[in-house]
């Protein structure tokens, strides 16, 4: 074979995936029967209320989940980070994770020593997630609408899937199918161990 030949991708979630299908994106929020993941309807533009309603730990820190102690979804931690896996259970992608710091900050207050550390944590956590045998990169995004706390979004793209490059993969993330659970646990476990290997505790809460 030519190095310029290509050929299907073949792991383990390679050969879960419902390669050929159409897949039902009925449950992403906001779409009908009629949406798809390729060209979808905008919405009609609702009424914009103000003021908008408080986030999650915006009135009281002590409300605030990425400031809780590690719980069953913290894949991994050290003194100033903390990464989150598989709180909505089982994905459709290989890896999504929670990237937060362990103080009670927004990206407008962060300590400049916060913010410095942001790019080592990121770049981090694109490793390890590369380390999952199905994922090509890793991809970030900041929505900051749900809580109150500096927190980032990783996104593994799995190798191959070209229909999933940009901004577009956390759509194909939501209609796919989800894994089977011993998968997302394997490739958590994956990610936390190549974070640990370079400091910090995997799964401090077992």
């Amino acid at each position: 074979m030519s190095a310029d030949e290509q050929h299907p991708a073949d792991t383990d979630w390679h050969r879960w995936a419902p390669i050929g299908q159409t897949l039902d994106t009925r449950g992403i929020p906001g779409s009908g029967p009629r949406a798809s993941i390729a060209a979808f309807e905008l919405l009609p533009l609702e009424p914009m209320l103000v003021p908008e309603k408080p986030r999650s730990g915006e009135l009281d820190a002590s409300q605030c989940g990425h400031c809780r102690p590690a719980n069953e979804y913290t894949i991994w931690q050290d003194d100033e980070w903390r990464v989150s896996g598989g709180m909505q259970g089982p994905s459709g992608i290989p890896f999504i994770g929670a990237i937060s710091p362990r103080r009670h900050v927004k990206l407008e207050d962060a300590p400049v020593e916060v913010l410095s550390g942001l790019g080592p944590i990121l770049q981090r956590v694109s490793e390890a997630a590369k380390s999952i045998p199905a994922v090509a990169r890793c991809h970030f995004s900041r929505w900051n609408d749900g809580s109150a706390h500096l927190h980032l979004w990783a996104y593994a793209r799995p190798l191959g899937m070209m229909q999933g490059r940009g901004a577009i993969l956390p759509y194909w993330e939501q209609a796919m199918p989800a894994m089977p659970g011993e998968m997302m646990q394997e490739y958590l476990e994956i990610v936390a161990d190549a974070l640990a290997a370079g400091g910090g505790q995997a799964f401090p809460a077992r």
